[in-house]
């Protein structure tokens, strides 16, 4: 076995010294983004580790079938795989040879099993990384579908107001209108001046959302957190949190630690809910009653009061394993109920706009046809 890992060392830095830096960079970036594609890698990782195969003899094995027995040495994953290996050659942990290959926060969490157990270390990361992608997922159709549909009447508005209002406005020049017709050419003049306005207001207004959703803070955003899109972006930092926490504190890891190891990867959203809860630990304070007085209702207000009670039990690791996976099966169809009153208000203001604009035109008809009687 040992005659083996060094053939395996030996043949990743052969592999490195032949690619250039640029090479190396770009393989980099694109395994960096390639969230799937490292999750793939961990899985079989784990299931060679499990089958007793050394760490250097996984990674052989694997760095064999994606070039091909060396025949595709500049894939992008090979690269990064000879890269590792080298690293551990060098006396790096597995956690340190990802660095620059893999998030922080994947790195921090395969750390705890460095030592001790890298195969059950892999496999809380998998249950981490998949969970956070089964949250992600509805979250974004609750979003787009809404999205779409209140783009979809700005359309219909210019379409009224461009193409059917004119025409008519056009027929009686004359005309005084009043009630909704007067509203609808209002609206007509307006749309045909500021189109571009019209058209770019939601776009606008959804990338501000983005832009500030991870470091708007303060008693601004608590106030507004349980609202529609603030609400599912709180659910989803509040899980893929709940989950990170809990592999590490499955890992052995103190709770103090956990949370200022897991703050270093956060935004200024998740840095303010764990400094707060921080501040209230140092004082002798157990997780849950952190959380509880910090009154940001994180991750959740039904959690918070959960971890209240599991954070005093003996086995509050197994605990909180529990409640991080629970939560994330109930929340997938919170989710969904979330979505439904975003689709249901959506769906009511696309169908007000198309009835107001045809009453209207009605209206529009009946007052044309007595100015013209």
């Amino acid at each position: 076995m040992a005659k083996k890992e060094e053939t395996n060392t030996g043949a990743f830095n052969k592999a490195m010294k032949s690619l250039g830096s640029l090479e190396v960079s770009f393989a980099q970036f694109r395994i960096g983004m390639a969230g799937k594609a490292r999750l793939k890698v961990y899985k079989k990782l784990a299931s060679l580790l499990r089958n007793r195969f050394s760490l250097m003899n996984a990674l052989d094995i694997m760095y064999d079938s994606i070039t091909d027995n060396g025949k595709h040495p500049s894939e992008p994953m090979a690269i990064a795989i000879a890269s590792w290996g080298k690293s551990l050659q060098n006396g790096y942990a597995f956690s340190d040879a990802l660095k620059g290959w893999a998030p922080s926060r994947e790195r921090l969490m395969l750390s705890v099993g460095d030592m001790s157990d890298l195969e059950s270390a892999l496999m809380n990361l998998i249950r981490v990384a998949e969970g956070t992608d089964k949250m992600l997922k509805p979250i974004i159709g609750a979003i787009a579908y809404p999205s779409f549909l209140l783009l979809m009447s700005v359309l219909v508005i210019y379409a009224i107001g461009a193409y059917m209002v004119p025409p008519m406005m056009d027929a009686a020049p004359n005309a005084r209108w009043s009630g909704t017709a007067k509203d609808l050419v209002a609206v007509s003049l307006w749309i045909q001046k500021n189109w571009l306005l019209a058209f770019a207001f939601f776009p606008a207004l959804f990338l501000l959302i983005y832009a500030t959703i991870g470091i708007w803070t303060g008693p601004t955003r608590k106030a507004i957190d349980d609202c529609p899109p603030w609400s599912l972006y709180k659910m989803f930092m509040g899980i893929t949190w709940l989950l990170s926490l809990s592999a590490l504190i499955k890992g052995g890891v103190p709770i103090s630690v956990a949370l200022t190891s897991l703050r270093k990867d956060s935004n200024r959203y998740l840095q303010e809910r764990i400094d707060r809860a921080m501040d209230f630990i140092k004082n002798g304070d157990n997780l849950g009653e952190a959380l509880s007085k910090t009154k940001l209702n994180f991750p959740d207000k039904d959690i918070v009061a959960d971890l209240r009670i599991y954070a005093e039990l003996d086995n509050f690791e197994e605990a909180l394993d529990r409640l991080a996976n629970d939560w994330l099966d109930e929340s997938a169809e919170a989710v969904e109920q979330k979505a439904s009153i975003l689709n249901m208000f959506a769906m009511f203001a696309i169908s007000g706009i198309i009835a107001w604009a045809v009453f209207g035109v009605f209206e529009m008809q009946d007052q044309i046809t007595s100015a013209m009687g």
